[in-house]
């Protein structure tokens, strides 16, 4: 019988070719460090709702729906004349316009920390400048964020967000840049409380779903313990809801818990999938940006530039979006396919006997393979118990986790990181479809040998 391997290479022979050109002319052969897999990435013609096509033709439940961002799906119509509309009026006046004002209107209407709203190019510039912002409101150097937890690929950023955690270096990273921050394991409070109790720490920032969108969830009560313990020591708490906001909840994951950082950080689907982001928070704080004719607080200002920042085709998009996840049927309609998912994949894998488990909140799902959590059931699992932080961390990027993610190509689905994200256009019938291909994937991955002796 032909392996998984070898079909994708046959089904998928275009996109090896896309591959093998595009080694030529782009670095790596690809643009973004998450789109790495082996043998070779699948390449898109086009999308449409919740499905994209391959350049060869294979229609694909996506799973990846922009990275999180696109959670109306894709060619939403709504998002899409918004668009069009301010095409025809002018993508860039290298000035104001009303819709930048109508957008942070809309975003401090919904986020609850959401005083006042700064705009950026990207969630990297979004987290860049949250830290920033912290350093320059409270005068202090230090950052304490935590292992596994991703914010971007800024310098200050990567410290501690790949195993080993422990690691004190990164390649191309200036390690006097390093020391400024303090990388510590998530759910550990006396740890925490140790640190802050220094007086260094202008800032604890944190992915409030846990590391990489809940893929290392946190224990109960952990944020608000976090933001006691900030409040305590007079540290800026920064939620960095690049992909929780308006996801989790229509404020995002700050809504949906019941706890308010000082700042928020955004992009994804602030920005209506369109490249932008925002930093939100209390304005004291943020007014730190903010130009002064007093002398003394201009000689304090955080600078902040950025030639795309509230570009009037991401205004335009950005509003829509936030407008349109007021509602919080978008999230529980989501959340609601995202659990279907979750309980039916750990069913499957509970009646093969399979050593795998799927995982997750909100509208998210994660899958890995090599190892069961001590409270597996086939049923929703939330939180992952007896598995370290380490292997959920690593476990999208294994081998098996690409095989999965190429054994699913081939049953028309678009899984990300061996996990996904749910939208609006997803159905129930999608659900179905992906259930039955994932059962395929198990079979094949367990007759090919890829559990023996795990």
């Amino acid at each position: 019988m032909t392996s998984i391997n070898d079909q994708y290479f046959d089904q998928y022979a275009a996109s090896n070719e896309m591959w093998e050109r595009s080694r030529k002319a782009i670095v790596g052969g690809i643009t973004h460090d998450g789109r790495h897999i082996k043998p070779f990435p699948p390449y898109m013609a086009k999308a449409d709702g919740g499905y994209k096509w391959s350049i060869e033709g294979h229609k694909l439940i996506d799973f990846c729906v922009g990275h999180g961002s696109l959670i109306f799906g894709h060619n939403d119509p709504d998002l899409t004349a918004a668009m069009v509309n301010q095409v025809a009026k002018g993508t860039h006046f290298s000035a104001g316009h009303e819709a930048e004002i109508r957008w942070a209107e809309a975003v401090n209407r919904i986020v609850p920390s959401a005083e006042l709203t700064r705009f950026t190019g990207s969630g990297t510039e979004s987290t860049l400048l949250a830290m920033r912002i912290a350093r320059g409101a409270t005068g202090k150097d230090g950052i304490l964020k935590f292992e596994g937890h991703f914010h971007g690929w800024q310098d200050y950023a990567l410290k501690g967000e790949k195993p080993p955690f422990e690691k004190g270096t990164v390649n191309g990273v200036p390690n006097e840049t390093l020391t400024t921050v303090s990388v510590l394991p998530a759910n550990e409070l006396a740890m925490l409380e140790e640190r802050l109790v220094q007086g260094d720490i202008a800032a604890v920032i944190m992915e409030p779903s846990g590391g990489s969108w809940t893929t290392m969830p946190l224990a109960a009560d952990f944020l608000q313990s976090v933001r006691d313990l900030c409040d305590k020591y007079d540290a800026i708490l920064i939620f960095d809801e690049v992909i929780t906001g308006f996801r989790w909840a229509p404020g995002g994951a700050q809504e949906r818990f019941g706890v308010t950082p000082d700042i928020t950080t955004m992009a994804k689907i602030v920005a209506g999938g369109m490249p932008g982001g925002a930093v939100s928070g209390k304005a004291d704080i943020m007014s730190v940006v903010a130009f002064s004719d007093d002398p003394a607080k201009q000689a304090k200002k955080v600078p902040q530039m950025g030639t795309y920042n509230a570009n009037p085709l991401a205004a335009a998009a950005g509003t829509k979006a936030v407008e349109k996840c007021a509602d919080p049927a978008v999230q529980q309609y989501c959340d609601d396919i995202a659990v279907k998912i979750r309980s039916g994949m750990n069913e499957i894998l509970v009646r093969h006997d399979a050593p795998g488990f799927v995982w997750g909140e909100s509208s998210v799902f994660h899958i890995a393979f090599g190892a069961r959590p001590t409270n597996m059931t086939a049923a929703d699992l939330a939180k992952p118990e007896g598995v370290s932080p380490e292997f959920l961390k690593k476990s999208g990027g294994t081998p098996l986790g690409m095989k999965t993610e190429i054994g699913m190509l081939l049953e028309g689905v678009h899984v990300f990181h061996s996990g996904g994200l749910t939208c609006l256009r997803h159905t129930d019938e999608d659900v179905a479809n992906t259930l039955q291909g994932f059962e395929t994937v198990v079979k094949r991955m367990k007759d090919e040998g890829d559990f023996a002796g795990k």
